[in-house]
């Protein structure tokens, strides 16, 4: 493949009793469209299991780090690049902040460069490089002992805004060493952290949708267990516990992808990226296996390659192209991949992957 061509994809993926992906506002019910009765998947979904495949084969060696992983705080990897790239800001600065200040500080709207963080230690994080002109204009309204405390943090901390060429190279260094900022993009114009940019990444996804309406089944579970020894009191002995369950007992799903071969060439998204990219889709459900997410499974991948950088043809006028219909009578359940047949301009495709001409 060529990255001075424009691609843009058809991806089918199915579930089997399992929820695909849950929304954590609707109790984790499987998303729906009210008024349709289609599933739903988001794209954010489907970029998290593609971030996943590359940490599991790649083990987070640069190039092919990850910015967004679980548990990350994402302004070390901005401290980090400008440590990399000898850039001096001097550091952040954590000051512990007392009891009697925490409530006020946790209600406070706090101007740009100051975080209150309450992890192992209550904190004031200033950052290394906060405007202090734009903090002491912004704290006027602050309570008096806000205030106070605030100004007394201040004191020997040492900062400045990066330049603008010097945000350039912290976006360049943050494009180099990681995966998912070359190839989704990235907002790195962190309050709490050095200034490395915003990135607009080559791939883009639409929310996936079901080829049929959907049923939500719900499930009743049990627990022979409880946590702690007041459930057990209050069980009175018995220690069974209930809960809720919800799956689809079967869905196929369509989602729609662009890669733009600018954009490619401003974050550095190479072919071998892309490759690994089509690689994920393809693998990336086989190591993400979850009970809850019953039985997913990538079915096929229609890739039109255009002729040109800015492409030769209407995205939808391609995907028009491609149709997943019912195999088996359309008036029983669709309970299996077999009941679908995906069609190429009319032709049933067999593969997996299938690369044509735009």
């Amino acid at each position: 493949m060529d990255l001075n061509k424009r691609y843009d994809f058809v991806f089918f993926f199915d579930v089997k009793d399992g929820n695909p992906n849950g929304d954590p506002d609707a109790g984790n019910l499987p998303r729906v469209d009210a008024e349709t009765g289609n599933g739903l998947v988001t794209d954010v979904c489907l970029k998290r299991k593609v971030r996943n495949y590359v940490t599991q084969l790649k083990l987070l060696q640069r190039p092919y780090d990850i910015y967004v992983k679980e548990k990350a705080v994402l302004g070390r990897a901005q401290y980090e690049a400008f440590r990399d790239l000898g850039i001096e800001f001097g550091a952040e600065t954590r000051v512990a902040v007392p009891e009697d200040i925490q409530g006020l500080l946790k209600d406070a709207v706090l101007p740009e460069g100051l975080t209150f963080e309450e992890d192992e230690n209550v904190e004031l994080v200033v950052a290394a490089d906060v405007d202090l002109k734009e903090v002491k204009s912004g704290i006027k309204d602050l309570p008096k002992e806000l205030k106070v405390y605030i100004s007394s943090s201040l004191k020997g901390v040492k900062a400045r805004k990066p330049k603008a060429e010097e945000v350039e190279k912290g976006r360049v260094w943050m494009c180099q060493n990681f995966y998912d900022i070359r190839a989704f993009g990235a907002v790195m114009s962190l309050k709490s952290a050095p200034n490395c940019g915003q990135v607009r990444g080559p791939i883009q996804l639409t929310f996936s949708r079901s080829v049929d309406p959907i049923v939500a089944s719900e499930h009743s579970i049990t627990r022979m267990a409880v946590a702690t020894e007041a459930e057990a009191k209050k069980q009175g002995g018995d220690n069974r516990t209930m809960g809720r369950k919800f799956t689809v007992p079967y869905g196929l799903y369509r989602t729609h992808g662009f890669v733009s071969a600018p954009l490619a060439k401003q974050t550095g998204f190479s072919q071998e990226d892309l490759e690994l990219f089509w690689e994920a889709l393809q693998n990336m459900f086989e190591n993400d296996r979850s009970a809850a997410r019953g039985l997913m499974s990538a079915r096929r991948l229609v890739i039109f390659e255009h002729s040109s950088l800015m492409g030769n043809a209407s995205a939808q006028d391609l995907f028009d192209r491609v149709k997943a219909e019912r195999a088996s009578d359309p008036a029983k359940a669709a309970r299996d991949f077999t009941d679908y047949k995906v069609t190429l301009d009319g032709k049933e495709l067999a593969q997996f992957k299938t690369v044509v001409p735009a």
